[in-house]
């Protein structure tokens, strides 16, 4: 069973069409890597598939569960790491995780698991206001696979993260963390090293789809002219 099927999606804010036809299929285990230019529909995607917006057309099955009407079922087996963090400033990194925990009836222990493993254990009792954005951002990938999610969706994932920090996050949301991925990229370098798939968009349509191992980096480029 596919981990994804999308056919014709379409997703309208209004009189904008945020995106528009999209259909692909996606095994369990592998990567999408997302490219476009800001506003092309990445991150519209990325909440559809988490259940956070719904489709204004078309068929959108995630895990096996058909979306809207059985998202009930999806959204704890998806970990979603947004641009916005999704963490309250005025806790702490514990805090913030202890909550999530208790949210997806995970143990306590893994918490500090995930702070051990990420770097964060020294200052993990300070307000999230008072850390970098790259703490920050650690913070919201811990949260993002504190379930041990069968999805992720990645927006930008190492956004604020500096080379030490990013070889931190890898083993929980790299290729070697063996989970099914969708990520947004701008980096077509990068990008293509870490996708299966590459699905780009321009204006919320599909302009390129294909293997990985089919696309070149200047292929990427083109999308952002």
């Amino acid at each position: 069973m596919p981990a994804l099927h999308l056919d014709g999606l379409a997703r309208r804010y209004g009189e904008h069409e945020a995106l528009d036809g999209v259909s692909l299929t996606l095994e369990e285990g592998r990567s999408l890597v997302v490219f476009g230019a800001n506003g092309a529909g990445k991150s519209t995607l990325l909440r559809v598939l988490a259940t956070l917006l719904r489709p204004t057309r078309g068929s959108v099955r995630v895990l096996g569960r058909s979306l809207p009407g059985e998202a009930w079922a999806v959204r704890g087996r998806v970990g979603l790491l947004a641009h916005e963090p999704l963490l309250y400033r005025d806790l702490s990194a514990r805090e913030n995780l202890r909550f999530h925990a208790r949210l997806h009836g995970v143990a306590q222990p893994r918490v500090e698991q995930l702070l051990e493993l990420l770097g964060l254990s020294r200052r993990c009792g300070e307000p999230l206001r008072t850390l970098s954005r790259g703490m920050v951002q650690r913070v919201a990938v811990a949260r993002a696979v504190l379930h041990e999610p069968e999805l992720l969706l990645l927006d930008e994932p190492r956004a604020n993260l500096d080379p030490a920090a990013s070889e931190l996050v890898d083993p929980l949301i790299g290729a070697a963390s063996g989970r099914t991925r969708v990520l947004t990229s701008h980096d077509p370098e990068r990008g293509l090293a870490e996708a299966d798939v590459v699905l780009g968009l321009r204006a919320g349509r599909p302009a390129l789809l294909a293997a990985a191992s089919e696309v070149a980096a200047s292929d990427i480029v083109e999308l952002y002219r």
